[in-house]
């Protein structure tokens, strides 16, 4: 397996800042940012891969509860205190940029325990266009996520745009044709500090609540959403069964 080229230090996209929005009030499992993967709570992995890329000049943790606050003291940690009723990570992360100074925040889902370097770096490639304000990643698809309504799916234009996401699978396969190009949305996003801006003066949008998927409200107000492909997959702990597979993952890493 060729090993990837080491990542040159520092950003030429000005100063970057990751931000992991860490709720602990998930739905779907309850304090999961705390909760204890391979030895170790699962914020602690996430802070831990951001902080080993070079192009990020700060990683913040944007907290909403005391416990996730005195852990980031108890590990020192920059944190900022965010308030628990904003509805969305990138609401949270807006909320860091009024004390955080950057030109290109990007953020970090707070449940990616396998991000790598390499993520970040391709997030952040599409801002060599001037054109470009807000961008995310796609994987191909495995048939085992085809019809997970936790893996989000994209279809993008030619140019890299996002066309829509959906918790379906999309596109429909018609004909069954076995070739249709599935695509499975990773969670980060990265933005420049006018469209950070821009996205938290929107109302979340009927598609977004629908969904439940908040990138969803850059496209229903006609904002373009640049989608870069990466070659490395995440699995996001959303459940029980996704902590222990993740714990799998990290102990035989360790352990290679």
């Amino acid at each position: 397996m060729a090993v990837s080229a080491p990542l040159p230090p520092g950003s030429p996209y000005g100063r970057v800042v990751g931000v992991i929005p860490a709720r602990l009030a998930s739905t779907r499992l309850p304090n999961k940012v705390l909760r204890e993967i391979a030895g170790e709570p699962l914020l602690a992995w996430v802070y831990r891969a951001a902080k080993a890329c070079p192009l990020l000049d700060e990683v913040v943790i944007a907290a909403d509860s005391e416990e996730v606050q005195a852990l980031c003291r108890q590990r020192g940690w920059p944190c900022v205190m965010t308030s628990p009723e904003l509805p969305s990570g990138t609401d949270r992360l807006f909320a860091v940029s009024r004390t955080v100074e950057a030109e290109i925040y990007v953020n970090v889902q707070g449940d990616e325990p396998l991000l790598r370097p390499e993520h970040i770096a391709d997030i952040l490639s599409p801002f060599a266009l001037p054109q470009v304000e807000v961008t995310t990643l796609k994987v191909p698809c495995t048939p085992e996520n085809l019809n997970n309504p936790n893996a989000v799916k994209v279809v993008t234009a030619h140019d890299g745009r996002a066309l829509y996401f959906s918790r379906a699978t999309i596109p429909y396969d018609r004909d069954g044709s076995g070739h249709a190009p599935v695509w499975k949305h990773l969670g980060l996003y990265a933005y420049r500090r006018a469209a950070l801006e821009h996205f938290a003066a929107l109302a979340p949008g009927e598609l977004e609540q629908t969904e439940r998927l908040e990138q969803l409200r850059l496209l229903e107000n006609g904002l373009a959403l640049y989608v870069a492909a990466t070659a490395h997959d995440t699995v996001g702990v959303d459940t029980e069964e996704d902590l222990r597979r993740v714990a799998t993952i990290l102990k035989g890493n360790r352990a290679s």
